[in-house]
């Protein structure tokens, strides 16, 4: 294990044909299951291990440099260890004359990732590397170049010739991107709690900060301000007007809090701002259906969205479509227990007309889970202890997994859908049992997709024996035609028929594949995100597009002339 100082910080190389190796670089760098990067000399090595297309070999050989996933060759040399869980590998070219060194010296594939431990900043700092990674490393290759910025590495994927970024970082940020409309003030977005970023906005200008990651560990959040603040200067945008979400509980929210006074802040819902951020790369400024679908956002009646069919622009939103609901048992345990979330839908799911599964199936279900456990949950669901409720897409693909065996519990976030995604592989299979209901009264009426005749359908198929590949093809069909049809009554009941697909469930290839051939085989006009993260990772550039035009629709209500900063490419 040997710890290399690269271009944004600190990165952890070893082996990647070495199991021990790459194992022991788990226990140390604490990270069981994540999948690592892996770096490799050339294009030959790469396609030695994964298929490369034009557009992922386009994606390798650019300057950028990104870590590019890609489906893994069954003959690949690679440890087992390298990618648990997922049959694809992200893989990566070098990025610096050190790399390049590196790779061409070793001749073989090395995993490399971060240098630190997880959910902490990766160093930067000579003498902090030293300290910091001194139970990890073996030794260390390095130079006498300060590193001046902390940045990670980006990580892309394609669907077909689309080019879908997962993480904007080393390459891609800080490049400005545009807005279709120009904020009259400058303005600071600070994003969500996951993988972080903030975006800086003068004009029509949008300068979006590298990827930071979970604002959770405190000295990711002294590397968030020590960034805005450089990129602040940089950039020569001297923000006037913050944006942020409605979650009080995120660090990144009671951060603009403390920091800016009331009239000085604008808050923007997690999905809106999800939706939004796709639409605005996109130049759509007018009117536009939103389909968000992710893990967890706080909703503007106080619970816990996921799963929105929204009627937006850049402005503002009304909500006409949703997932069902249901209890997360422990609130934030239930997120790192997908058979916490299982036992949330079986048990308290959102009466919505469908019978809960028999006790019989929920039996076969739970008989290999400890029976305190169960009847512990079973007990907080039952009497509403610590139990929010969620219209989760992401925690509904948890229960799923749970219920097909393959992951329980998690180590990193969207590790149980990363495995249903791997199980379902490129199996065709028609859609499990879904339906839609119409719920509330009058205006407030909105479609709602039940999830439990869906779910009900996974158990019997999974009590009866049924091929886990099978079954979780067919709950992401589904899923996706669920998604479709709420999307396709909003149109019916006139929203705009141009629909943005947002939220870090977009990360799974098929699920967007699925929705997006539906809903163009409809007749409707789909737009995702591809240079802005699907994910949370693109919250802060969708806050800043609504900010901008909050305050631009403000400026002219009142009649004044706007005072917009010259719009620069930095």
């Amino acid at each position: 294990m040997v710890a290399v100082k690269g271009v944004g910080g600190y990165q952890l190389v070893c082996d990647a044909t070495d199991a021990a190796a790459v194992a022991a670089l788990r226990r140390r760098k604490c990270r069981p299951d994540k999948p690592f990067a892996v770096m490799v000399p050339d294009l030959a090595m790469a396609r030695r291990l994964a298929d490369v297309g034009p557009v992922e070999r386009e994606l390798l050989n650019s300057p950028a440099c990104p870590i590019v996933l890609l489906p893994a060759r069954p003959s690949s040399p690679l440890a087992a260890g390298v990618h648990p869980g997922t049959s694809r590998v992200g893989l990566f070219l070098p990025a610096s004359p050190l790399h390049h060194l590196l790779a061409r010296d070793v001749d073989r594939p090395v995993v490399c990732t971060s240098g630190n431990l997880a959910d902490e900043p990766r160093a930067i700092d000579d003498a902090e590397a030293r300290t910091r990674l001194a139970g990890v490393a073996d030794g260390f290759l390095t130079h006498d170049r300060a590193i001046h910025a902390r940045c990670d590495d980006s990580v892309v994927t394609t669907l077909g010739r689309q080019v879908l970024t997962i993480r904007r970082a080393r390459g891609y940020a800080p490049t400005p991107m545009r807005l279709p409309v120009a904020g009259p003030v400058p303005a600071l977005a600070v994003g969500a709690q996951l993988k972080h970023t903030f975006t800086l906005v003068a004009g029509d200008r949008a300068v979006t900060g590298p990827h930071t990651g979970d604002l959770a560990d405190p000295r990711t959040v002294d590397a968030f301000e020590a960034a805005c603040r450089g990129q602040s200067r940089l950039a020569g945008i001297d923000p006037q007007v913050v944006a942020h979400d409605l979650h009080p509980g995120y660090v990144s929210t009671r951060w603009a809090v403390s920091r800016w006074p009331a009239e000085r802040r604008i808050a923007v819902q997690h999905h809106h701002a999800h939706v939004v951020a796709c639409a605005a790369e996109h130049g759509l400024a007018g009117p536009f259906t939103g389909l968000a679908l992710d893990g967890l956002g706080l909703g503007d009646d106080g619970t816990l969205w996921g799963g929105e069919v929204l009627v937006a622009d850049l402005t503002g939103y009304r909500r006409v479509g949703r997932f069902g609901t249901a209890p997360l048992p422990g609130g934030e345990a239930a997120v790192r227990a997908p058979f916490r979330m299982a036992l949330g839908y079986l048990f308290g799911a959102e009466d919505l007309g469908t019978p809960p599964p028999t006790r019989q199936l929920t039996d076969t279900f739970t008989a290999d889970r400890p029976a305190d456990e169960v009847r512990a949950l079973r007990a907080m669901v039952d009497r509403e202890v610590n139990c929010p409720r969620a219209s989760s897409c992401g925690r509904l693909f948890d229960a799923a997994a749970s219920i097909l065996g393959l992951c329980h519990r998690v180590s990193y976030e969207g590790q149980a859908a990363v495995a249903l995604e791997a199980a379902a592989g490129d199996v065709e299979e028609e859609p499990l049992p879904w339906r839609l209901v119409r719920a509330g009264d009058g205006q407030d009426a909105l479609w709602v997709y039940d999830p439990l005749p869906t779910l009900t359908r996974l158990l019997r198929g999974r009590a009866e024996g049924e091929p886990v590949r099978r079954l979780a093809a067919g709950f992401h069909s589904a899923v996706a035609a669920a998604a479709a049809a709420l999307v396709e009554r909003a149109v019916a009941d006139g929203a705009p028929p141009v629909v943005c697909l947002s939220g870090g469930c977009f990360q799974n290839l098929r699920l967007l594949s699925e929705i997006g051939g539906r809903l163009r085989g409809a007749g409707l006009e789909v737009l995702v995100g591809s240079a802005v993260p699907v994910n949370d990772g693109g919250i802060s550039f969708g806050q800043a597009a609504v900010a901008a035009a909050r305050l631009a629709e403000e400026r002219e209500r009142k009649g004044e002339t706007p005072c917009v900063w010259a719009s620069q490419d930095a």
